[in-house]
């Protein structure tokens, strides 16, 4: 009985969200089924058992997920070249791959994809939406298809002398309007107001009661009729598994970020593992119906807060008022002009890149931002596919090359037990000669990777004091080649005639120094500390 009192109270709570969700998700998901090169009744699927699957499975109770800009340039690519018909399997085996990784706990390494990478390929997508839509938006017609995206680009450029001016005009107002509601009327989505306008607009126009011709979304679709199943082709074979592992890394990427957001939102916590379980589920299931890959929306999500859900009921209310609404009234979006759905997809573009990322970026780093650009050429010239794996890949290299320089903070003191400078950071230029004492605290890791900086720095510039203190205490992992190399430090200051002396022994740095001849040694000679200050105050500071 109460939790019957608690599922009409959270109804009732929910409802109103639910429903406002539903009347911008069915405009955004024919509009983005259409960028993604698959029919708008495949959209409406998606939206209804993705959304309502991931609304009962997932771990966010703010999360709406269906079709997104984020995946529409993977799925245009591929269905560019294997049909429309093939998305349907390839959300199936992207919903496996999402579930694999969730039983495997793989979302604690999501970590290694950086922030750079992902607004670098976000921003190559939305150049990919806004000028996919360029025909939509000139009314161009008849013009000659090609695998590569920039060659359409250019197609579409040398055809631009065959553009209608009333495309161009209905673009441009309808585009106007979206924006104008984004920033004067943030609280009211303007899809909700532009389908209905531009619906009415194409009936007008199909009825002859405007003096010109609008192409509509009848042209390319006439069979136009609301669906809850589509039977799928299923099938298997090589060419999905790239798209797929892309398509699965995208979709968490993209989900984790919005629920992460919508946290912050609510002040909430999601359950990672979950919202991972529920969106392979729920890709499952869009497949299994005959729709296309799906990923958590962050402007829908954002709609669902801000109209006051706060439970995951509000996401599978919106799926069931998206079947519902589409029963009777998906069959006049057929009139719905092309270019009103280029200024919805533009739209959706134009939201995509987030601006304050790259001018962070650009005041305070240059190398990432230099990253996500390069990101986002290769996403548009290449493929979506190549440009993540391009961002992530290179972003690892330069991870990796900015370990192996080996972090370091450095105290130099002289003769008079004063404090003459302090260096950190990767790189050591100079240092004061004849300095008496310098304390060397290594930062963080000591492997492989970056051992040979350190010793490189004692062999070439750490030579001109009497006294060497290494701080250990800041190294929070240590693997066989960083114990060898303290060994090396060791006996290069020794055969220098300095006196050596370790601190700050953490258990990381212990267990692993544990067989190390020298270390032995120097703790039998009381040359070990807990604390530098101790290590000072036998050379004779004043601490």
């Amino acid at each position: 009985m109460q939790s019957k009192i608690s599922l009409i109270q959270k109804f009732k709570t929910n409802w109103k969200s639910g429903i406002t969700v539903s009347l911008v998700s069915i405009p955004l998901s024919v509009s983005l089924a259409v960028a993604a090169h698959a029919s708008p009744v495949m959209g409406i699927v998606t939206a209804i058992w993705a959304g309502l699957i991931a609304s009962i499975f997932g771990g966010s109770n703010f999360n709406v997920v269906g079709p997104t800009g984020a995946l529409s340039g993977i799925l245009a690519a591929y269905a560019m070249t294997h049909g429309q018909e093939s998305l349907a399997m390839l959300a199936i085996l992207s919903g496996a791959i999402i579930l694999a990784a969730s039983a495997l706990k793989l979302q604690k390494y999501l970590v290694f994809v950086p922030g750079s990478a992902v607004h670098g390929f976000t921003l190559g997508v939305a150049f990919i939406i806004g000028l996919n839509e360029l025909n939509f938006a000139l009314g161009l017609t008849g013009l000659p298809s090609h695998e590569k995206f920039i060659e359409n680009v250019l197609e579409s450029f040398r055809g631009i002398g065959g553009a209608s001016s009333a495309a161009v005009i209905t673009f441009t107002v309808f585009l106007t309007i979206l924006l104008l509601f984004k920033k004067y009327l943030s609280r009211v989505p303007g899809a909700i107001v532009a389908a209905p306008l531009g619906i009415i607009l194409g009936i007008l126009t199909s009825l002859h009661k405007l003096p010109f011709n609008l192409l509509t979304l009848d042209s390319l679709y006439p069979n136009i009729r609301a669906a809850f199943f589509i039977a799928p082709k299923l099938f298997l074979n090589e060419s999905l598994v790239m798209p797929a592992l892309a398509v699965a890394l995208v979709g968490i990427l993209e989900t984790m970020i919005s629920a992460k957001i919508a946290d912050g939102m609510t002040d909430t916590r999601h359950s990672k593992r979950k919202e991972m379980r529920g969106l392979g589920l729920a890709n499952i299931a869009s497949g299994l119906m005959g729709g296309i890959p799906a990923t958590a929306a962050l402007a829908r999500t954002s709609l669902n807060i801000k109209t006051g859900a706060t439970d995951k009921l509000s996401a599978g209310i919106s799926s069931i008022c998206v079947a519902v609404i589409s029963l009777f009234f998906l069959k006049y979006f057929r009139f719905i002009p092309l270019a009103v759905i280029a200024a919805i997809l533009v739209f959706v573009a134009i939201q995509m890149v987030e601006a304050e990322h790259f001018f962070r970026m650009f005041r305070y780093d240059r190398k990432n931002l230099y990253l996500s650009l390069a990101t986002a050429f290769v996403t548009i010239y290449e493929d979506p596919i190549v440009g993540i794996v391009f961002g992530v890949g290179l972003a690892s290299v330069l991870l990796v090359e900015k370990l192996s320089r080996g972090q370091f903070d450095l105290v130099i003191n002289d003769k008079h037990k004063q404090i003459v400078e302090r260096v950190s950071g990767e790189n050591l230029e100079k240092l004061v000669q004849g300095s008496d004492t310098i304390v060397y605290s290594i930062k963080g890791l000591l492997c492989y990777v970056n051992s040979e900086a350190h010793l490189n720095r004692f062999r070439s510039h750490l030579n001109g004091s009497k006294n060497i203190v290494l701080r250990l205490r800041s190294v929070y992992y240590m693997d066989i080649d960083g114990a060898e190399v303290i060994n090396e430090i060791i006996s290069l200051a020794e055969s220098q005639g300095k006196n050596i002396f370790l601190t700050g022994i953490n258990p990381v740095v212990a267990e692993m120094l544990r067989e190390n001849s020298s270390f032995r040694r120097l703790k039998a000679e009381h040359r070990v500390f807990a604390k530098t200050s101790e290590a000072l105050a036998r050379l004779g500071f004043q601490i």
